[in-house]
């Protein structure tokens, strides 16, 4: 079905109707139950809307209205984030040379765009970001912001670090597209992972040059033959690329077999499958495994979204929530068998939705979501109570390839929201102040991390001042929406 959004509140596309479990679904010996860590500490604060603004600041000048936002590093140490106004507005971007702990607002990487609503505007919807892992002839990593806009993908490319970007408005072979996510390998090849809307197949458009206008050439379905019933019963989950093997890993839920395609289309069964399209050629062509089969009309994992990531010895690592736990697998051999899965969350954040995760050295692995210790075993987290207080929640492992290994847990924020928190996108009748996704990534220097993440509560303070329209009245809804940061000052890294 076409989703389409024109202004805010109403970012991310993605609105698969997904059908909810409230069932522990693995036995206690399969638990790894992470333990809370008090030698981590974090530093959280807003982020500025205005270029060249470095924030946190005593000037007060750091706030923004943006959401969903997304968080990589490139190899130097630099961290680099982007979030989304929705379709239309355009998307924020910023960049820290200090370890996560400052950050400056960059220009736009599609500025222009709140003036130019057209088919093929500059976007503001469903943001995404990578960094290439080789240095480009200027000595610097490429950064690639995607965004999604009416018709198409938008990609920004920065040859230089930030400062300047240039777009390209069809980054997407075939158009009219929902949730794109995008990953770079070298120093200038760089993709895109998408649903077009026609099919709900999912497509991989590859560009080798640093994705300039015309150079998406290439594509690939992540969805390979064998797995045909799969096209229009899955939900994307994000892409990464191995820069050692060039391995490139998109991950996605879904049915399990064919004989699933009535139910599924019908809305009576559910996405309860977790799968990971492995493409060993460049992004030609994609061969599906499938990482864990839950049980049907039990459970779904589009909560939101599955994830995966790549340590340096290129054990990959999928994640994914069925709505009341987060549970994450590993594969020692190219995503061709997955480990087991394991809960993640400890009891602190009996509820856990919007996984995202971060692998450095080998067997080192972050994974943060959203946690609330509310849980009645009977609703939904869109039908939570105002008592349902929501945080950042960071987990690491530091031995994640072998079984039975342990997590520790960390808080790394304040409250970000209290109450519902809808998870069908623009469907979405009830709160969607946290939208779709958030992110961390990790300093390779030094393994410590640094969260970007969407934040409703009015605050009034030098590290977090409240944005025009922000009030103690209206807290807790969009009104008060920005995009933060938690930067990990202590505790151990990756």
């Amino acid at each position: 079905m076409v989703r389409i959004q024109f202004k805010r509140p109403m970012m991310g596309l993605c609105t698969s109707l997904i059908l909810v479990s409230l069932l522990t679904i693995f036995s206690a010996s399969n638990v790894a139950l992470a333990s809370p860590n008090s030698s981590f500490s974090f530093k959280n604060f807003e982020l500025s809307v205005t270029p060249g603004v470095t924030c946190p600041n005593t000037a007060k000048t750091c706030t923004n209205n943006a959401a969903e936002p997304a968080i990589r590093a490139d190899k130097s140490g630099n961290f680099y984030a982007s979030s989304e106004n929705g379709l239309g507005a355009g998307t924020d971007a910023w960049k820290s040379t200090t370890g996560g702990k400052f950050y400056t607002a960059l220009v736009s990487p599609d500025a222009g765009s709140s003036s130019n609503n057209s088919g093929f505007a500059p976007g503001g919807g469903d943001t995404d970001l990578a960094v290439a892992p080789a240095k480009n002839a200027n000595g610097l990593y490429n950064v690639y912001v995607a965004s999604l806009s009416l018709a198409n993908v938008d990609v920004s490319t920065s040859k230089d670090g930030g400062k300047t970007w240039s777009l390209n408005p069809i980054g997407a072979t075939i158009s009219g597209d929902d949730r794109e996510w995008i990953a770079a390998d070298g120093s200038s090849k760089v993709c895109i992972s998408y649903h077009d809307v026609a099919t709900f197949n999912i497509d991989v458009n590859c560009s080798s040059n640093a994705g300039a206008a015309g150079s998406f050439t290439q594509l690939g379905d992540a969805i390979d033959t064998n797995h045909a019933f799969l096209i229009n019963n899955n939900q994307i989950g994000n892409m990464m690329i191995d820069p050692s093997s060039h391995i490139i890993y998109q991950t996605f839920d879904g049915i399990h077999d064919a004989s699933e395609v009535p139910c599924s289309q019908a809305g009576t069964c559910a996405y309860h499958t977790v799968w990971m399209a492995v493409s060993t050629n460049g992004g030609k062509t994609f061969t599906d495994h499938m990482v864990y089969n839950g049980p049907n009309n039990q459970v779904s994992y589009n909560h939101n979204f599955t994830n995966v990531s790549i340590d340096k010895d290129g054990n990959v690592y999928s994640v994914f929530s069925d709505n009341h736990n987060v549970y994450y697998s590993f594969s020692t051999n190219h995503g061709s068998t997955w480990s087991a899965p394991v809960k993640v969350n400890p009891p602190a954040a009996a509820t856990a939705i919007f996984p995202w995760s971060v692998a450095n050295n080998a067997g080192h692995l972050d994974i943060v979501f959203y946690g609330t210790s509310y849980y009645d075993g009977v609703n939904p987290p869109d039908n939570y109570p105002m008592s349902a207080a929501w945080y950042v929640y960071l987990v690491q492992n530091l031995n994640a390839t072998k079984a039975g290994s342990t997590f520790t847990s960390v808080q790394a924020t304040p409250v970000v929201h209290f109450g519902g928190v809808c998870e069908s996108g623009v469907s979405c009748m009830g709160n969607r102040d946290l939208y779709d996704d958030f992110g961390v990534a990790v300093n390779p220097l030094t393994g410590l991390a640094s969260i970007v993440y969407s934040d409703d509560q009015y605050i009034n303070d030098a590290n977090d001042p409240p944005a025009s329209g922000c009030t103690a009245s209206t807290t807790n809804t969009s009104s008060c929406d920005h995009t933060s940061i938690a930067t990990q000052l202590s505790g151990s890294g990756i």
